[in-house]
């Protein structure tokens, strides 16, 4: 994270204090963006700046008066595959260029009931393909902690914004590892939630039975703040369960006794790690023991198997999803057709980049008569035995690994190797297999000021342990 951004909960105290006011609070934003966009290129498109004044004077009144909602005069970014109706929804595709969403998704509904004011939709890879931002219609994203290297992906532009300052929150999605790559990447936390726990209504669908919408912030509180207030069953997404978060944010700060956690770490999910990022995990268990926790190394077998059976489940619901751009009730459509047919082909040649024609692809031929029994049906057996095994495991721990196998790759590193930059996700994608819980955070940073995050994964709808086994763990080193 660049030096100097407070948390929002602490921007928060500062308003009901006195000595900050959420229009003030807007133009170091704005002047933060000025200062970096133009490197960066996180932001796809913003509010207009009159707008969003006005909207923080009605914030400076509500402190004033005493009926500031929780999340009043806090500048909210969001992924630009989440719908909203004060800004066009691209997926970061020419496909929905200017695309204005007659509707908006109930995480961004929730949360502006709350309080929060959008600034901006956030960059990301085309239709969240993608673990590095650069596979944007709407060019690549760099990393504010180094603008060679990348932010992550796919919800890089939310990571980046967030590191440097501009917007206080950040909404991105999170189908196998998209905002706790670029939270590894930029210093930031990201959460991918319990599967279900979060509307997905208002989402781009990539793949159905794996995404998230996801909350990313510069701070532990923040993000289980935003959680809090995004959680909830919604009429409109069947998926949704009804769980109660109410209180998260001040129930974690309560801590955690060391000695009740017992920490589990899969041999499998350690292999072909950077040594440095290695031994910062190692100091960080050795902390927690000598505090009383128990830690411990387990093996997982079948979690050799994560990768290909993710992608090949991405991809199947991803050629399924995406079949609906055919040229007909989206911006992109191919005026010289004759047909439907040359439509439908003009549309999607034009409109699509290369990783997502990929991935279409792809998912089709796994689909196809003929090999959907030895890849898709395939990749779902190995589904099941993830989400046993995973279910198993955090019954009585915490699983624990890095959040990547690498520090943040130079930019196009990655776009002429598909499979190394899908080899990034390694670490990331079995919560999503498993439908569980996982949080990233940073530990440390290096010499040249990258981060070394750690991964924490626990039960369905533990996210509370997550957000106090990080909490201890980021006291633990800090003060080592």
């Amino acid at each position: 994270m660049v030096p100097g951004q407070l948390p929002y909960w602490k921007t928060r105290q500062r308003y009901l204090e006195g000595s900050l006011k959420p229009s003030e609070h807007l133009e170091e934003i704005f002047e933060n963006i000025e200062k970096w966009e133009p490197v960066i290129n996180a932001y796809i498109s913003l509010r207009d700046k009159e707008e969003l004044r006005k909207a923080s004077k009605q914030a400076d009144k509500a402190y004033m008066q005493g009926t500031a909602r929780p999340l009043e005069g806090a500048f909210l970014a969001v992924k630009d595959n989440i719908m909203t109706i004060e800004l066009p929804t691209t997926a970061g595709s020419l496909m929905l260029k200017g695309f204005m969403p007659g509707y908006e998704a109930t995480v961004v509904k929730k949360l502006k009931n709350a309080g929060a004011i959008i600034i901006g939709k956030t960059n990301l890879d085309e239709y969240a393909m993608g673990s590095t931002t650069e596979y944007s219609a709407y060019g690549p994203t760099r990393n504010p902690l180094d603008p060679n290297r990348v932010p992550g992906g796919s919800s890089g532009g939310s990571g980046a914004v967030l590191a440097y300052g501009g917007a206080d929150l950040a909404l991105g999605s999170d189908t196998g590892g998209s905002v706790r790559l670029p939270a590894a990447y930029t210093g930031t936390i990201g959460l991918k939630p319990t599967y279900g726990t979060v509307s997905r209504y208002g989402l781009i669908p990539y793949a159905n039975s794996l995404e998230q919408i996801s909350p990313m912030a510069r701070d532990l509180i923040d993000t289980a703040l935003l959680f809090e207030y995004m959680a909830g069953k919604d009429p409109f997404d069947a998926t949704s369960v009804d769980y109660d978060y109410t209180g998260l944010s001040e129930r974690i700060r309560e801590g955690l006794d060391p000695s009740t956690l017992r920490i589990c770490l899969p041999q499998e999910l350690f292999e072909h790690t950077d040594p440095v990022i290695l031994k910062t995990l190692d100091r960080l268990y050795g902390k927690l023991e000598s505090q009383g926790a128990t830690v411990e190394e387990i093996k997982i077998p079948v979690l050799r198997h994560v990768l290909p059976a993710y992608y090949t489940i991405a991809f199947a619901e991803a050629a399924s999803n995406l079949a609906r751009y055919d040229g007909s009730l989206y911006p992109c459509r191919n005026q010289d057709a004759k047909s439907w047919e040359d439509n439908v082909i003009g549309a999607r040649t034009s409109c699509f980049g290369r990783e997502v024609k990929r991935r279409i692809l792809m998912g089709v031929y796994v689909l196809s008569e003929g090999y959907r029994d030895a890849y898709y049906v395939a990749a779902s057996k190995i589904r099941r035995l993830v989400k046993e095994a995973m279910l198993s495991a955090t019954r009585h721990c915490v699983i624990s690994s890095p959040a990547s196998p690498v520090f943040p790759p130079r930019l196009s590193e990655t776009l002429d190797d598909p499979l190394k930059m899908y080899a990034l996700d390694r670490m990331t994608v079995t919560a999503n297999l498993a439908g569980i819980p996982a949080l990233v955070h940073p530990l440390a940073y290096t010499e040249q000021g990258l981060p070394i995050p750690v991964q924490w994964m626990a039960h369905p709808f533990g996210e509370e342990l997550l957000f106090r086994v990080a909490l201890l763990a980021e006291k633990l080193i800090q003060n080592s």
